[in-house]
């Protein structure tokens, strides 16, 4: 299915880039009243977003949504869709969303002080963990629901041991072994030498950087051989930013979440890709800071730590994602050769790609009764 831009006359040529760390609203269709915005912040003082579904029973399981990068908490409240908050609900849990730094909710990906996924591992995670605890208390179950590098970055705080007592985890698309096609891995790795010099990140809205600019290159490259004529799209579903891989099968998604995929997902940053590169050569999470002493709580290799995670995993994936490729199953594979004493289970989604597992028209049908069931068996 292609969908037709034919309205995008009708907004405005160029937009500004946010540059102040004031969250950007967010984009849902539940009563306001039960929505709260906490003021928070990561442990080495950074501003990040923390939500609250507040559902009026203070008995209900929580769950911890953390999205992906350059994605936001938007991504578990898409109003066209039956989406995850409203499934969680609806079976009986409170939902907290965190927007960590790499959230385009925030301006870091684009503008702000650069970070690693140590840091996000490291400061956001256990932030966001603690202070839940804080209000919940230690008796309610604190569940986990984590996508792409929100999943890889909570795998390194679980190593670590920075997470304790989680009641279950579900990890989508990535966790302890990151897998890439070799055609990504080649393009991320040519990106970062190439486009340093040049730019610092890799914009997903033309709009924001209009027709002649430093990046059209890169929208025009994306364009080669693409079926759908929107340039957001262009580079996220038919490159993702520019390496080559697919980030959702396009007919998973309805005609509303495609016209806001520039809303939905934000820009690359280019100077994370030597930690990710790292991860992806070690076919598993390391630490990116091996001298600095800050660091030391993270364990220089996750896998390697592996034995201290003490809770249940639920690995997820689509079976076409064209991303992460079968690095849930792999990461299954490794788990149950290394520590047979885990408690993990490994489930592919039939037809299904990376984001569409959560952005997808049909994912309330096809995805989230597996995370019901395995938090179900858990509460």
């Amino acid at each position: 299915m292609i969908f037709k831009a034919t309205n995008r006359t009708t907004r405005p040529a160029l937009r500004k880039v946010r540059t102040t760390t004031t969250l950007r609203p967010l984009q849902h269709r539940l009563d306001p009243q039960t929505v709260e915005e906490i003021p928070f912040h990561a442990r080495d003082g950074v501003r990040l977003g923390l939500t609250r579904i507040d559902t009026g029973e203070p008995d209900r399981p929580a769950v911890l949504l953390l999205h992906g990068h350059t994605a936001s908490a938007d991504m578990f409240l898409v109003p066209e869709i039956r989406n995850l908050v409203d499934v969680l609900l609806d079976d009986g849990y409170e939902p907290w969303l965190l927007d960590w730094r790499g959230s385009c909710r925030l301006p870091y990906n684009a503008t702000g002080q650069k970070y690693t996924y140590d840091d996000v591992a490291l400061y956001d995670i256990p932030a966001a963990v603690s202070h839940i605890r804080s209000r919940i208390g230690d008796d309610r179950p604190l569940f986990a629901v984590a996508h792409c590098i929100g999943a890889l970055t909570l795998s390194l705080s679980m190593t670590a041991g920075l997470v304790p007592g989680l009641a279950g985890v579900v990890a989508q698309g990535v966790f302890l072994t990151p897998k890439l096609a070799g055609r990504t891995s080649l393009r991320m790795s040519l990106a970062g030498e190439l486009l340093k010099s040049r730019i610092d990140h890799i914009p997903v809205d033309f709009r924001t950087v209009g027709l002649w600019s430093k990046y059209t290159p890169l929208f025009a490259l994306a364009s080669r051989k693409a079926s759908c004529p929107d340039p957001t799209c262009q580079i996220l579903h038919h490159s993702a930013w520019g390496t080559g891989a697919s980030l959702f099968v396009h007919e998973h998604l309805t005609e509303t979440t495609h016209n806001r995929l520039a809303d939905l997902l934000g820009p690359a940053p280019l100077w994370i890709l030597p930690h990710l590169r790292r991860i992806e050569l070690a076919r598993t999470v390391v630490r990116w800071h091996d001298t600095d002493h800050r660091y030391a709580a993270l364990p220089p290799n996750a896998l390697d730590a592996a034995g201290r995670i003490d809770t249940p995993l639920l690995l997820l994936s689509g079976s076409d994602n064209g991303l992460w490729l079968d690095s849930q199953q792999l990461c299954h594979d490794v788990l149950a050769r290394r520590h047979p004493h885990l408690d993990v289970t490994y489930t592919e989604i039939p037809g299904y790609g990376h984001l569409d597992t959560f952005l997808g028209r049909g994912a309330a049908l096809d995805v989230f009764g597996h995370i019901l069931d395995f938090l179900g068996e858990r509460r």
